[in-house]
């Protein structure tokens, strides 16, 4: 299983993902449902997701004052080179920041397999009745224009659909987490309850997170994938987890400090995808590059690929 949140942990956020299994197969998806029935048919929201709102507009104005959450690539003053992309997609794509110790999430950069999708991704949204109509047609707009970014650097068939989607985005107000199991149940029969118990009971400082499921056959194989979006969040705050957490959930795994311009990266200078980032995740889909590669297996081929990927010719 793989798992990706943006959190605050100090003035900036930090993503991780780590490795691991869950018995999944893509045939286990169900229809999508494209809301959150209020089982009460009170569409008011409490006064607890009133104050989220609040306090991640507030997060998101204080790290824009500070010159973070850049919308631009970075120019001229975040060069990087083939050999820095190469190590970069080292970092990135072959290591987690996090393993699992006494049942917990411990902060540790441990090496891992090259993990991908190998079948086609399909996405299905899902929008807490508490979400306006306005904010959903955005947040639709905004996933499939970034849906077909994504398809264009990695090469998957990639879209957004109702009908059996493999990969879940939710958009949901922290009333509407909490009713979230049974959905979730619905649409991955056998989805560990763990899972669903972290969803329900988002903390405040966990801005949203990803899961990327593989099943027994080959563990590094990915075919399904949950993504909660915390709907109090402001626009970009919002755009930028849609950004992070989708590409994270398609193999990227891992947040590094010393990687640059990025979005995974501790520091949250940047809000968007990157041209940086875009060429790591054309290298992870690299079909020179097999599942289940180590740092040592992959090393050899990365500055290649990578000079390749900058010239333009990869």
């Amino acid at each position: 299983m793989g798992y990706s949140v943006k959190n605050l942990l100090r003035p900036g956020l930090i993503s991780l993902l780590i490795g691991g299994l869950i018995g999944l197969s893509a045939c286990d998806v169900t229809p999508a449902v494209s809301r959150i029935p209020d089982p009460d048919a009170k569409l008011i929201r409490s006064e607890e997701s009133l104050r989220l709102q609040q306090y991640y507009t507030g997060v998101q104005t204080r790290l824009q004052a500070q010159g973070l959450l850049r919308t631009d690539s970075g120019g001229s003053d975040a060069p990087f080179s083939a050999r820095t992309l190469a190590e970069d997609f080292e970092r990135i794509a072959l290591y987690d920041e996090y393993t699992i110790r006494g049942g917990q999430f411990v902060a540790q950069q441990t090496p891992s397999a090259l993990r991908r999708w190998q079948q086609p991704v399909r996405i299905g949204l899902v929008f807490g009745e508490l979400v306006p109509e306005k904010t959903r047609a955005r947040d639709r707009a905004n996933v499939t224009a970034y849906a077909r970014r994504l398809a264009r650097l990695s090469g998957l068939d990639i879209r957004v659909t109702d009908n059996n989607p493999n990969f879940h985005v939710l958009f949901l107000h922290r009333d509407e987490q909490k009713t979230v199991g049974p959905l979730l149940r619905a649409r991955i029969p056998r989805l560990n309850p763990v899972v669903i118990s972290e969803i329900a009971n988002s903390p405040r400082n966990t801005f949203c997170v990803a899961y990327a499921f593989s099943d027994q056959t080959n563990v590094n194989a990915y075919n399904s994938a949950i993504i909660l979006v915390k709907a109090e969040h402001a626009d970009l705050m919002r755009l930028s987890c849609i950004h992070e957490e989708m590409a994270q959930a398609l193999g990227l795994a891992n947040d590094n400090p010393n990687v640059r311009p990025s979005i995974f990266n501790d520091d949250e200078e940047f809000a968007l995808l990157t041209r940086h980032d875009e060429l790591l995740l054309r290298m992870l889909y690299d079909k020179r590059l097999k599942i289940g590669m180590t740092a040592k297996t992959a090393r050899p081929l990365l500055p290649k690929i990578a000079a390749e990927m900058l010239s333009g010719s990869g």
